[in-house]
This record gives C-alpha cells, sequence and structure tokens, in this order.
C-alpha cells in the first residue's frame, strides 16, 4: 500500500527553548525567515506525501494561520507591486498537500499525540515527523523511509550515530544485522539509556513510518512515572510481533529543539541564504578576528 500519509506532531511546551516559547509555538519559530514546521511540511511534500495532519495545542494557533491566506496582506503587497514578496506569501498556502488539524487537550506525551492519528491513519501505513530535526540530502529522509518500505513492507524510523557520551539524550537502537548498508534489523529500543548501558550508538531521530499496527501498541501502553505516552516503549512492544527496521541517515540533520542547536542552525542556513550569505560571511569572519585578538 502507498505511503501518502504524514503526521507533525506539534503540541509540545518547548521548554528547551523558553521564554522565547511562553508565548510562541516553537514550531513558528525562524530559520531565518522560514518557520521550522514549514520545512518538514516541504519535506512531506517532496517526498509523495499527500495529506498530513497537524496535531496541535493550546497556543498553537498561529501554526494554522501560517498555511492560511492572508487577503490584506496580499492585497497590499500586490498594490505596492512587491511580486517577489507576493508569490512568497502566497506559497505558504498554495503548498500542494492537504492540511488537517487536530488537537491534543493534555500534555500526554509522543505517544498520545500520535495515537489521536488513528482514525485520520485508519488502515495505511504513515510516516511522522518531529519538528526539532530539519533534515537536508539529496532523496528526502522521509521518501528514503518511503522506499525502504516499499521493499520491507515494516515499520522503519531514522537514526544517526551519535558521540557515544550523548546517547543519554535520545532513544537508541539495539541492531540485530545490517540487512543493506545502512538498513539495520532492530531487536530491541531503549529510552534515553545511560552510555554504559547503550546497546549502539545509532539514535532515533524525528522521522518514523509506521504500519498501523502500532496504534494496537499505543492503546495498551501505561503511562510513565511522568504521565506521558512513550512512543519508543510502543515501537519496542510492536517490535515483538513484527520487524521493526533502523534506516541511518547520512545527510546533514540540524537540531533545533535546543538554544545552541537552533542558534547554529540558523547560521548554517544563513550562509545559505541568498540575500544575506555576503554579509553574513563577513561578519563572521571579522567576529573571528576580534576573538582572536581578545
Amino acid at each position: 500500500m502507498k505511503v501518502r500519509k504524514a503526521i507533525i506532531p506539534a503540541a509540545g511546551l518547548g521548554t528547551r527553548l523558553l521564554p522565547a516559547t511562553k508565548a510562541m509555538a516553537k514550531e513558528m519559530l525562524p530559520i531565518v525567515d522560514v518557520p521550522t514546521i514549514q520545512f518538514l511540511v516541504e519535506e512531506a511534500k517532496a517526498a509523495g506525501i499527500e495529506d498530513i495532519l497537524i496535531i496541535t495545542g493550546k497556543g498553537k494557533r498561529p501554526i494554522e494561520d501560517h498555511f492560511d491566506s492572508v487577503p490584506e496582506l496580499e492585497m497590499v503587497l500586490k498594490k505596492r507591486h512587491k511580486d517577489k514578496l507576493l508569490k512568497l506569501v502566497e506559497s505558504t498556502t498554495d503548498i500542494g498537500v492537504r492540511l488537517f488539524f487536530i488537537r491534543q487537550s493534555y500534555p500526554k506525551g509522543l505517544g498520545d499525540a500520535v495515537r489521536l492519528a488513528q482514525d485520520f491513519v485508519a488502515d495505511e501505513p504513515f510516516v511522522v515527523m518531529l519538528g526539532d530535526d530539519i533534515t537536508q540530502s539529496k532523496i528526502p529522509l522521509t521518501k528514503q523511509l518511503m522506499n525502504d518500505y516499499d521493499k520491507t513492507h515494516a515499520s522503519t524510523l531514522a537514526v544517526v550515530k551519535v558521540p557515544h557520551d550523548e546517547v543519554s539524550k535520545y532513544g537508541v537502537i539495539k541492531p540485530v544485522a545490517e540487512t543493506e548498508k545502512g538498513l539495520y534489523n532492530v531487536q530491541s529500543f531503549v529510552e534515553k539509556p545511560k552510555p554504559d548501558q547503550a546497546p549502539s550508538d545509532l539514535a532515533i531521530i524525528g522521522r518514523y513510518l509506521f504500519t498501523p499496527e502500532i496504534f494496537d501498541s499505543l492503546n495498551i501502553q501505561k503511562p510513565d512515572a511522568g504521565g506521558e505516552i512513550q512512543l519508543t516503549d510502543a515501537i519496542d512492544h510492536m517490535n515483538k510481533t513484527q520487524r521493526v527496521f533502523a534506516r541511518e541517515f547520512t545527510g546533514k540533520r540540524y537540531d533545533t529543539g535546543n538554544k545552541l542547536g537552533y542558534l547554529t542552525t540558523n547560521i548554517e542556513f544563513g550562509l545559505q541564504h541568498p540575500e544575506i550569505k555576503d554579509e553574513l560571511r563577513d561578519y563572521i569572519i571579522k567576529l573571528g578576528h576580534k576573538l582572536s585578538q581578545n
């Protein structure tokens, strides 16, 4: 069955980016001039996804507004012959995929957010995309997972190799075997293990492709000590009855979920931005000279 649907959970509180996220959805924080959530939607579209369900919560209304039309703004830009800006604004409305929205009323974790999409997904395979990760590669990461599914018809997660002392920040896989280059059959999953207990350095990042059977595991999953339904635990449970694979991503990954990652992502994208890349590069060079003299 073709993968046509994607889910973007966007109901999180964004505590690692406070106070900026106190009154603003973290998914709307810009990378130079583009909200992070737009990168996900564009990746999904490039992969061939047709329908996207965005799961929002309190204070997340700007996400819906971003993808809606703003006739007043468009009229002003048109009158002032700001054709380039007008086209840019219109491109966030006419995006070429169907968007749907649902609210997660209570913060019960990522697993609970995915579980809310069961009616939307029905009996189809689907992709989950998390806003903390922006990726760049010749073949979009979501498309890579879809290509793997075409061969295995099994759930597949994206993983990257991380420094061993950082594994406690991630869910980590215990691979059984590499079935082809970069594609691993997975024995088990461990959520945020201590470095001396981690089964590998392959950490799960924010792209998943699931068969609908994931809901069977989510629906029986008990909340953890913090009252949240953990997606990793549900994946580990599902893996006991059917194969789950992991695709190692070797492209460029940007972690925008913490302050340092968010800042460095803006710098790197700024150095690629046609309007500011030259001035930004000059500024960084001058700053480097200044710092070296101190």
